[in-house]
């Protein structure tokens, strides 16, 4: 990260964030069990900065950033978000200090954050203008039914609504010629284009009302490898031009090192390392992050890699997590102390939080 952005402001912060889903059971569908997607997440994020979320398929990674955008509403925890909007808007916000105020209706004082986890659907909809969500399959967040002027028209129509009909064709021929598309190709329907044109087109829509964060849920892990830099050069492109900031959801870390400020590693519902992309790369910390580098393919087949960590057992459910470290069965440093209670955050480095306290043994081993 350059000294711009970690000198800008904070836009959001994450603080302890729970999101458990219900398990029903028994003749009367009682609840008899939580999964626990998310289970004490913190971070925060700077104006302009580019967070990149990895780990395993169920980790939790795509349901934080639902959970920001307020698709789902979160079980505990708070979603600080630096709202720059004025006037008569329903919200809840916070003091600086944390304390929850009660803000009459219809009014933002400015200097207080929005919790956006204690908003409902109708609270949440004027803020959706500064917060917006690339999906993961282009083939299917676009509703094959509407043309692709009707479908980036469609927020602007909800967030903007004193442009004419004419400003907002005007604007789809400029979102379009933005993300390498041309103006005439608006009137075509999504399946007249191929996946990496679609997701463009998801971008331009992500786009259309004007935010300030963008929450891309593994926007290139439906496309060809080809296509995948081309869409990540764009968003590169798009964020310096238009000063945005993303939580780039991936799996796959030679895409995330390549985009990322800095990468937050989730395992289970947790974060286990956060630190800058370069830091990360060349001194991983913990065993979960070891392992996963580990198991990224080298090109060079001259070049000794590092041997390869296998890990023992497959990933816990999270219908049923270990007590502790909900990776000591998995770990090859853990000791019988990880069950007894979760591990803290610490920082090691500036900027570098690892949820270990026995990093420094895995060297030793």
């Amino acid at each position: 990260m350059n000294n711009s952005k970690e000198n800008s402001k904070t836009l959001l912060e994450v603080k302890d964030l729970k999101m458990y889903f219900p398990v029903l059971g028994g003749v009367f569908r009682r609840k008899v069990a939580d999964v626990k997607a998310i289970d004490g997440v913190s971070f925060t994020l700077r104006e302009g900065e580019t967070l990149g979320l990895v780990g395993e398929s169920g980790c939790g990674k795509s349901t934080t950033g639902k959970c920001i955008i307020n698709l789902y509403r979160p079980t505990g925890g708070q979603i600080l978000f630096n709202s720059k909007l004025t006037g008569e808007v329903p919200v809840v916000a916070v003091k600086e200090g944390g304390t929850s105020v009660k803000v009459p209706a219809f009014s933002i004082p400015t200097p207080l954050k929005v919790d956006v986890a204690q908003l409902n659907n109708n609270q949440m909809r004027p803020f959706r203008s500064e917060i917006q969500m690339i999906f993961q399959d282009p083939y299917a967040s676009l509703n094959p039914r509407m043309t692709v002027s009707d479908i980036i028209m469609e927020p602007m129509a909800i967030h903007e609504p004193g442009l004419s009909e004419q400003q907002r064709r005007d604007k789809v021929a400029w979102l379009m010629e933005k993300v390498g598309l041309s103006a005439e190709q608006a009137l075509r329907y999504p399946h007249e284009f191929s996946g990496g044109q679609r997701q463009r087109i998801g971008i331009a829509r992500a786009l259309a009302t004007n935010p300030r964060l963008v929450i891309a849920d593994e926007p290139v892990s439906a496309l060809d490898v080809s296509i995948q830099a081309q869409v990540i050069n764009l968003m590169q492109d798009l964020q310096e031009e238009f000063g945005l900031t993303y939580i780039f959801i991936a799996h796959d870390l030679a895409v995330v090192e390549h985009i990322s400020d800095r990468i937050a590693v989730m395992y289970l519902g947790n974060i286990v390392e956060l630190a800058k992309s370069e830091e990360l790369f060349q001194n991983p910390r913990h065993p979960y992050t070891r392992a996963l580098l580990s198991a990224i393919p080298r090109p060079d087949p001259v070049n000794k890699r590092e041997q390869r960590i296998v890990l023992e057992g497959d990933v816990p459910t999270p219908l049923r997590k270990p007590s502790g470290c909900g990776f000591r069965t998995r770990c090859p440093i853990a000791r019988p102390e990880c069950a007894n209670e979760l591990p803290p955050t610490l920082e090691v480095d500036p900027g570098h939080l690892v949820a270990c306290p026995y990093h420094d043994s895995y060297d030793k081993k």
